[in-house]
């Protein structure tokens, strides 16, 4: 995957953890560091925003949008012997 070059600004504090880390050879270089913590920073927050709409649906009514079409399914299953 191409990678582009950008220009950030970081808090002096926050800079010398990122180059801890660097120096203890956990990650490469800053780049990596930075771009790592950024993907799981969007995958978190990918993952509460699921969670924030699961947690709109009423267990209730999906229960029932799902049985709603299971009596024509199953008579379209073919029988396996089962």
């Amino acid at each position: 995957m191409d990678s582009k070059k950008v220009s950030i600004t970081i808090n002096p504090l926050l800079l010398n953890e990122i180059d801890e880390l660097v120096g203890r050879h956990i990650f490469p270089n800053r780049s990596q560091m930075i771009q790592t913590a950024l993907e799981e920073l969007i995958i978190r927050f990918k993952r509460q925003r699921l969670a924030q709409e699961c947690a709109k649906l009423n267990p209730d009514e999906e229960k029932r949008f799902a049985e709603m079409g299971i009596g024509q399914e199953l008579s379209m299953w073919p029988d396996d012997g089962w």
